[in-house]
């Protein structure tokens, strides 16, 4: 009935609409009209539905053991609505553009045409969110935590950084139909002359590494904390369907562009005979952007599911719906909740499990099934190190808010877990910012794009970009090591569990559970150096050649996935975003090996693109000189400097804006090093000071009695004898807002 009710509400709007003065559109009038966005959006409607229902009969009838990860990275419910409307919108665009070319000669979107009205109707249509007004920003709750969407964050505009909102752009998407066709969807498509050339050949010619050199300047640990921190900034998730919409062909099937298929072309090896292996794009985001026209407000931009600050949602989530399955809301302690099967030989608890079994991650030959862990963050289980860093910071929560708890013996339950909450995402903000990201751009760089905090600035777009999230934060992909040692307490090749190939990490909670817990692990990649980063060796065999993820039954490349992503996401060329960061235009061969800094790398390159402007923007930032003291060049560093400044002045939450702790709690905070994360909740008696840096045992390594801790005393928040809170560190939520369910917050 609901349907219906729409169908009537839309048909006295256009009832009511005028009908249009131009002579060439006279009979175009509000009846036509009406009818064409009516069959249109049913058509998509069922277009949709039908490659959704032909998805979950896929999922309910897979078998192999590759199969069972085609579903395992789920987004959360909030998300898949959204991707759902999304498709929608998007297709019914699609399907009315088509139809009006066909009955009236016209494109869509000339003007007068299609109205803001009916681009508005479309979306309530398609089930699109509707806007967000400043009015419900004005909840006192937000003056003192941040919701835990990121919604409100900006008083002024809501959505800015908040989960299921749109990746900004820098700059213009280059489709090559202007409006939703990838980069290479059209065959044959020219491009300054020249066609593209394939993902996969780019992979295997320029970026396929066969070996990995390490080098002695940082740990492993700096290239598990730049994946741990990617997964609390940006998600972007694929389409939920896995059929086209159009025809209805399983993608797996085939190797014809047809939306949401938009496969990779191969040699057979990684795909079997077809020839190709399969890709889903990236789910359209489902918004309108009404301070452009409408041909730009109708081009395709991409999803980010969770929100863009540095928030630890990575822990927390970033729905209430998730944020409560993680907590321990019936021990009434602020805690989260904890694996209620195993805890690790010294006690200590591991993640909980997901909670619908039985789960898709790998078992041991024998013995007990260990599931896949539940975290903030559904690709948790993606590997081994990603599984003790989560582990590591869900032990934390709870130490710090059984020790606040102590404290303030007052305290409801809900206080002490959002000032936990509150300490964990400044310690992910320090971390990352202190000890992360001047290892990354260089020091020269983080002081001219990031500089010293001067405030929370309210006009600063924190929304995670485009470029950053398909592009520069993947240069991490080129320090992926092939090999996880795990190591003993004397930081050597353990005796019962030796090193493993990186393909046998992929979803293997049980060898966390049954091989000695986090603490192997996590010696691993503090006593293992980083991999060198080198333009003649790139981008490990391990992930070229036996990449599993979630979507594929089969073994897949990394390096194509991540050149054809941004084709998906029309990013413009590595020469425009040059350009966007004030460097040299690259114009020929000379130019390109001065960036490069290798002859032979740079002919291959032009060779295989035949035209500078044509250079995807992942590979070319890739390949760059590294700056000194960094390990990207300076593309990299400007577009990864750029969206850190946005993400800490634009977060009105930031550890360092104003009232948010006191000077006390301030200077406590900056004594926060993972070092001492991992003192406090492992097993693990000896650390470097830097544990980014790598060090050689025992030379380089201090006792865990040597490491500062913070003093949580700071937080302590004394009573008035009249029952009132003193003016101090910390002021509790007031007690009419201490309802059972306050933690549902936005």
């Amino acid at each position: 009935m609901a349907f219906f009710n729409v169908i009537f509400l839309l048909l006295l709007v256009y009832n009511a609409r005028p009908s249009f003065s131009s002579d060439e559109l006279k009979h175009f009038n509000s009846t036509s009209l009406r009818e064409l966005l009516i069959s249109s959006y049913e058509e998509s409607l069922q277009m949709v539905d039908e490659a959704l229902h032909h998805s979950r009969q896929r999922r309910s009838t897979a078998s192999s053991s590759m199969q069972v990860f085609t579903f395992l990275r789920q987004t959360e419910s909030e998300t898949t609505e959204i991707s759902r409307a999304a498709e929608v919108f998007q297709t019914t665009l699609q399907v009315l553009k088509t139809r009006a070319k066909q009955r009236y000669k016209r494109d869509v979107t000339t003007p007068g045409l299609l109205s803001w009205e009916d681009v508005e109707l479309i979306a309530e249509f398609s089930r699109c969110p509707p806007a967000t007004h400043p009015a419900v920003c004005q909840h006192s709750r937000l003056d003192k935590y941040r919701s835990i969407s990121g919604l409100c964050n900006n008083r002024q505009n809501p959505l800015w950084g908040a989960a299921n909102t749109p990746l900004v752009r820098w700059l213009p998407a280059e489709y090559e139909d202007g409006e939703r066709e990838p980069k290479g969807w059209n065959r044959g498509r020219l491009h300054n002359g020249v066609q593209l050339p394939l993902p996969r050949e780019v992979s295997k010619q320029i970026l396929r590494s066969s070996f990995k050199s390490t080098e002695d300047t940082y740990s492993q640990l700096l290239v598990e904390w730049g994946q741990y921190i990617d997964h609390d900034l940006t998600f972007t998730p694929q389409s939920t369907a896995r059929a086209a919409f159009e025809t209805g062909v399983d993608c797996l099937d085939s190797c014809e562009n047809v939306h949401p298929c938009f496969p990779i072309e191969t040699d057979g090896v990684l795909s079997g005979a077809q020839g190709c292996m399969a890709f889903y794009r990236s789910t359209p985001a489902c918004s309108i952007n009404f301070e452009s026209d409408i041909g730009q407000a109708l081009q395709r931009q991409q999803l980010n599911a969770i929100t863009s600050f540095i928030d630890a949602s990575v822990v927390y989530g970033h729905t209430p719906k998730l944020e409560s399955f993680l907590r321990d809301l019936s021990g009434l302690n602020g805690k989260l909740a904890v694996n209620d099967r195993f805890r690790d030989p010294k006690g200590r608890p591991y993640l909980p499990f997901v909670a619908t079994l039985p789960s898709a991650c790998h078992q041991e030959p024998e013995g007990e099934r260990v599931e896949c862990f539940s975290a903030g963050d559904s690709r948790v289980n993606e590997v081994m190190t990603l599984i003790a860093l989560h582990t590591l910071w869900l032990r934390e929560h709870n130490r710090i808010a059984e020790a606040l708890g102590h404290i303030n013996g007052h305290w409801s339950p809900e206080t002490v877990y959002q000032e936990t909450r509150k300490i964990i995402g400044a310690l992910h903000q320090i971390i990352t910012m202190r000890d992360y990201v001047p290892k990354i751009i260089g020091p020269e760089s983080f002081e001219h794009y990031i500089g010293p905090y001067r405030g929370y600035d309210p006009s600063m777009d924190p929304s995670a970009s485009n470029v950053f999230a398909t592009a520069a934060f993947r240069f991490g992909h080129a320090t992926i090591s092939p090999i996880l040692r795990r190591l003993n307490e004397s930081f050597q090749e353990h005796e019962l569990f030796p090193q493993l190939r990186l393909h046998n990490t992929f979803f293997s909670p049980w060898r966390i559970v049954k091989k000695g817990g986090i603490e192997p692990t996590l010696r691993g990649i503090i006593g293992t150096a980083a991999p060198a980063v080198s333009a003649n060796t790139l981008v490990a065999e391990e992930v070229t050649e036996r990449l599993v993820v979630l979507n594929v039954p089969q073994y897949v490349d990394l390096a194509s996935l991540n050149l054809q992503r941004g084709r998906d996401h029309a990013l413009p060329g590595y020469n425009s975003w040059r350009a966007f960061c004030g460097l040299k235009y690259i114009k020929t061969l000379d130019d390109l090996k001065e960036v490069v800094g290798a002859y032979k790398l740079a002919e291959r390159i032009l060779k295989l693109y035949k035209h500078p402007d044509n250079i995807d923007v992942w590979l070319g930032g890739l390949v760059e000189n590294l700056l000194p003291g960094s390990r990207t060049g300076p593309l990299f560093a400007c577009l990864i400097g750029k969206q850190m400044k946005a993400l800490r002045d634009g977060d009105r939450f930031w550890w360092e804006a104003k009232s948010l702790f006191t000077q006390q709690q301030k200077t406590e905070l900056l004594k926060v090093s993972l070092s001492r994360i991992i003192c406090d909740n492992t097993d693990i008696k000896e650390v470097p000071a830097d544990p980014f840096k790598f060090g050689k045992y025992p030379s380089d390594y201090i006792s865990c009695n040597h490491i500062p801790s913070i003093n949580l005393e700071a937080w302590r928040e004394e009573k008035s004898r009249g029952g009132h809170t003193r003016l101090g560190q910390v002021l509790p939520v007031p007690a009419c807002k201490k309802k059972k369910k306050s933690y549902t917050f936005l």
